[in-house]
């Protein structure tokens, strides 16, 4: 007894000594990231390893916030939000057996998800024209192809080339592209190409097996190699862990060149899906680990667009306003994300004007004009 009676509550003092302990510790390593807050994408690379994303996800959440809202502001304006339109232009029955999807043809039974042809380019074009009226800078299209078919692609090109026609930029996820299909659509004007990586190496094969890691991977890489930027990211709350996030920022990082777009996605669970199915028995993940992981992707990947995707439909205003905080600066407009729903754009123009976050313009259209007696080339804007 003699023995636990000496064991004492710390008291005042000691507590102090502690806290400045950890401060220290926080201090230290923050200090570390911010000598390194303008290198390039491929620098971030080199310097943060595992040990590093994972110190950052370790972070008080105040600490993390701050450090990624600084580095936030050294590459972009810093109330500034890209705007970007998804629609879907082939939906339901893919090959594919993603378990969070509810347009995967594997679970069209329990979903019961009605599947739809390709959608008429005139109507894709008009959906672009109201989504630039309604501030808009970047149109994407998603089809639920495992990839393109060769039928396919003089339509994907076409729809490519009358949105950009329109001042938009344009980004595709059309499933799996070769490096033929990759170059087709970068002589298009393709801007950028989706494709998610979803999730970590380790934890993938329990989201989908109809194509391995590698084959995203590979596709990243053919987008890549054809001067397309790329939009890969992935969606949280899966029943992953922590470990699981930090190999899927690392994976990033091992990358060429980080992303030039990654959506953080939260999962929004469907009912008749497996993953789904699962998180809506045991529970979702916290709106807070959500926006750790958006933070430490905005610190590692400090040049990238970060995107709030799927799942902030559920959010309210302030877990919004950390997710800016955390260094998202590009949302979906729109009242539906493919085949789920979206938060309003009434809803996002009112947090808008209240958090006082204005819309990045759409890129204005350029065109090649040659001299015909110098030769010499340029670009003209053009105005509408």
């Amino acid at each position: 007894m003699a023995g636990l009676l000496s064991i004492s509550e710390p008291n005042a003092d000691s507590q102090s000594d502690l806290l400045g302990q950890q401060n220290a510790s926080n201090n230290g390593f923050l200090a570390s990231l911010a000598t390194d807050a303008t290198k390039t994408d491929n620098q971030h690379a080199t310097r943060y390893s595992r040990d590093d994303i994972a110190q950052l996800f370790d972070l008080p959440l105040m600490d993390l916030l701050l450090k990624a809202q600084t580095i936030h502001r050294e590459h972009f304006n810093a109330n500034e939000v890209q705007i970007s339109t998804l629609l879907s232009i082939k939906t339901g029955n893919c090959p594919e057996d993603c378990g969070y999807c509810s347009q995967s043809g594997h679970h069209r039974d329990t979903t019961k998800l009605q599947a739809e042809k390709r959608i008429e380019v005139d109507k894709v074009i008009a959906a672009a024209k109201r989504a630039k009226a309604t501030g808009s800078s970047r149109f994407c299209m998603g089809a639920a192809w495992k990839h393109p078919s060769a039928k396919d692609m003089p339509y994907v090109v076409e729809l490519i080339k009358e949105v950009k026609a329109l001042g938009l930029e344009t980004c595709m996820t059309l499933g799996m592209l070769d490096t033929n299909q990759a170059t087709q659509l970068a002589d298009a004007g393709l801007d950028y190409y989706n494709h998610n990586l979803d999730t970590s190496r380790s934890y993938y094969e329990q989201i989908v097996s109809t194509r391995s890691y590698d084959e995203r991977l590979d596709t990243l890489e053919n987008v890549r190699n054809s001067g397309i930027n790329v939009c890969s990211g992935n969606i949280v709350g899966m029943g992953e862990s922590r470990d699981d996030r930090i190999d899927w920022v690392h994976e990033l990082l091992k990358m060429p060149k980080a992303p030039e777009s990654i959506p953080v996605n939260l999962l929004v669970p469907i009912a008749g899906t497996p993953i789904g199915d699962k998180v809506l028995a045991e529970g979702q993940l916290p709106v807070l680990e959500w926006i750790r992981t958006i933070a430490v992707t905005r610190i590692c990947c400090p040049t990238s667009y970060v995107r709030l995707s799927a799942g902030r439909e559920s959010l309210s205003d302030s877990e919004q306003a950390l997710a800016f905080m955390a260094g998202a600066n590009s949302f979906f407009y729109g009242d539906k994300l493919l085949t789920t729903g979206n938060a309003s754009q009434s809803s996002d123009n009112r947090l808008m004007r209240e958090l006082g976050l204005t819309a990045q313009f759409a890129a204005p259209r350029q065109v090649p004009v040659k001299d015909a007696m110098s030769g010499h080339q340029s670009q003209v804007v053009l105005v509408d």
